[in-house]
C-alpha cells in the first residue's frame, strides 16, 4: 500500500522542474520546501502533512535526503 506522500514523492522525482524547484527553497529554507511540497500535494489533490513526508523521507536510503531531514527538523 503506498502513502499520499510516496506518491507525491514519485511524482515530484519525475518532473525535473518541480524537483529543481524544491532543491534550489531546500539549500537555503529546508523547512520552507517542506511547506512547498505540501502545496504541490494540494495543488495534485494529493493531500499530505509535513510530518507524513518527513516520516516517508526518512524512509529514503539516500545520504542527501538524510542530511536535508536533519535540517529540515532544526538541526544543524
Amino acid at each position: 500500500m503506498s502513502t499520499n506522500a510516496e506518491k507525491l514523492y514519485k511524482l515530484i522525482s519525475n518532473d525535473s522542474k518541480k524537483k529543481q524547484s524544491l532543491f534550489m527553497i531546500a539549500l537555503t529554507n529546508p523547512k520552507k520546501a517542506l511547506d512547498k511540497i505540501c502545496d504541490i500535494g494540494k495543488d495534485l489533490n494529493i493531500s499530505v502533512t509535513k510530518e507524513e513526508v518527513i516520516e516517508y523521507l526518512s524512509t529514503i536510503d539516500d545520504e542527501a535526503t538524510k542530511m536535508w531531514l536533519i535540517k529540515a527538523r532544526g538541526g544543524l
